[in-house]
């Protein structure tokens, strides 16, 4: 009764405070726990039912792992999972460095309004959509009116049909994914880069430290925890991919199948051909349970080696 009477005061004390994260809260259990009911359906033949939605999960036959089976079955279980966790080892690696150089570099500049125009100018993609962003990539890529054609007609050399050549596409993927997000991942490594007590840099300088040796001494090993608590946050989406990235850039184009064809996008393009709404839960599922154990072991090896930098 003690305890219960000292939660209620603590919910009292704390009541502003409570109502600020109420509409956050809210939203949390709305959009992420409450659809989690819908996981059944990845174990059932799902069929919609007359009566509404919970009626046609209800009235749906169990089926089992067939859902799973069925996705891991086909002749492009091994490339989807390929691609998949590929691009985003790729993307973790590369975003990473990218994300850290560039707050660095924003955290050195002095002109303050400078700063802040190369600040707004690499944020500024990671706001726009995939669908606009297709069309600049069109306008680069097109057999007939794209630029880099252009270019390779100055030089008398024949057009290439990128949009039905794979080889390039693994390296155009990379750099347009980073292009639109590095903007966005630097901003949290250059808050914590602002944070940084400048005696440590005054102490290096003392001892004669260079720029990069400031950097390199000081710079990382303070923002080291934040790089870990995000990398292992990042790991939790290896096997999740961004439809937009891998379906609006490519064009849905057939030939680059190959290179371009994610579990995300499989699973849309079997969704609209076949309506198996099951076998798309059953993928969900599949990514969200691995990411989840991914977290965990990840966050296990970090706490044997730096207690300090594990998530939890």
């Amino acid at each position: 009764m003690k305890k219960l009477k000292q939660f209620g005061k603590n919910l009292y004390d704390n009541r502003i405070w409570l109502l600020m994260i109420l509409p956050g809260f809210i939203w949390l259990i709305v959009m992420k726990y409450i659809p989690m009911f819908g996981q059944i359906i990845a174990f059932k033949d799902f069929r919609f039912h007359p009566d509404g939605f919970f009626a046609s999960v209800f009235h749906s036959e169990w089926v089992g792992l067939e859902n799973f089976q069925f996705l891991f079955s086909t002749n492009d279980a091994f490339i989807i999972t390929r691609n998949t966790l590929l691009y985003n080892i790729v993307f973790i690696v590369v975003g990473l460095i990218l994300a850290v150089a560039v707050a660095i570099i924003l955290s050195e500049l002095t002109k303050q309004k400078l700063a802040k125009v190369y600040q707004t100018g690499m944020l500024f993609p990671h706001f726009l959509s995939w669908v606009v962003v297709s069309y600049f990539v069109f306008a680069f890529l097109s057999m007939d009116k794209g630029l880099f054609n252009n270019v390779l007609g100055f030089f008398n050399i024949d057009p290439v049909a990128w949009y039905n050549e794979p080889d390039y596409w693994p390296y155009f993927i990379t750099v347009i994914s980073q292009w639109k997000g590095v903007g966005f991942s630097s901003i949290v490594y250059l808050a914590a880069i602002v944070g940084i007590d400048r005696t440590h840099y005054e102490a290096a300088m003392i001892d004669g430290a260079n720029k990069w040796q400031q950097i390199r001494h000081v710079t990382i090993p303070m923002i080291m925890p934040l790089i870990v608590i995000l990398t292992i946050l990042n790991i939790g989406s290896i096997f999740s991919a961004d439809f937009g990235l891998f379906y609006q850039i490519p064009r849905d184009s057939g030939p680059l199948y190959s290179v371009t064809n994610v579990i995300d996008t499989y699973v849309y393009r079997g969704l609209m051909t076949m309506g198996d709404i099951g076998m798309s839960t059953a993928a969900g599922l599949y990514q969200a349970t691995v990411g989840f154990v991914l977290i965990l072991l990840t966050n296990y090896i970090v706490r044997k080696i730096d207690e300090e930098n594990a998530l939890f």
